[in-house]
């Protein structure tokens, strides 16, 4: 979703970077076969991925939620050449989808992927990491940071993606809706620690940009 007027949304569009073809075609293969490709990140957010690790450049990135692939594929963009991406989702029946763009990519001996429960995976990883991504089940959102916020490097950087939540985070919550919840902890939580500077992003669903210090 957008919470821009329609046109404004049409503009900014066109006047930023257009979308490499491979994921052009990763785009249009989620949509005809996956079930919810709404969860897709789609053009605009995946070339704003993509420049934000060009910009720092990072040796090593972890990603919590591969779903076809598409932002795994935007984020390796700005991996050092013997940097590496992992990418974690429990989703066993997409990870041929996935592997088979990554196959086809430049960054294919870069991207390691990891089927299984994120909060089982985090926990065996040595790696020090440059850039993280959250973008899975919202409910453990708190969770997967309590995990990775040791495994960053000084100036590191987290992305939370989905953190508006359809505009449900200023809205009453249900009783029953531990999304909206776990995300409005979430978002405090980012912008009260004290190893943190965060900025949100009102992109799309919303967006995190998280410097640890």
């Amino acid at each position: 979703m957008s919470f821009l007027p329609e046109k404004i949304d049409e503009y900014v569009i066109s006047h930023s970077q257009n979308e490499p073809e491979l994921l052009q075609q990763l785009n249009k293969e989620t949509w005809q076969k996956v079930l919810n490709p709404r969860m897709l990140s789609g053009a605009y957010q995946g070339r704003l991925l993509a420049m934000i690790s060009k910009l720092i450049k990072p040796t090593s990135i972890l990603e919590i939620g591969t779903y076809t692939g598409y932002s795994a594929l935007c984020l390796a963009e700005g991996l050092t050449a013997n940097g590496k991406l992992i990418t974690i989702d429990k989703n066993e029946e997409l990870e041929s989808f996935a592997n088979k763009y990554f196959e086809k990519s430049t960054f294919k001996n870069q991207i390691e992927q990891h089927i299984g429960n994120a909060l089982d995976i985090i926990p065996k990883l040595t790696t020090k990491f440059d850039l993280i991504f959250i973008d899975a089940d919202k409910s453990n959102y708190t969770n997967y940071f309590n995990l990775i916020i040791n495994k960053m490097n000084s100036g590191g950087v987290i992305l939370s993606d989905n953190v508006l939540w359809s505009g449900k985070v200023i809205e009453h919550i249900k009783p029953n809706d531990k999304d909206t919840k776990t995300l409005i902890e979430y978002n405090k939580l980012l912008n009260t620690d004290d190893r943190l500077e965060t900025i949100l992003l009102p992109i799309r669903d919303g967006l995190t940009i998280t410097r640890v210090k």
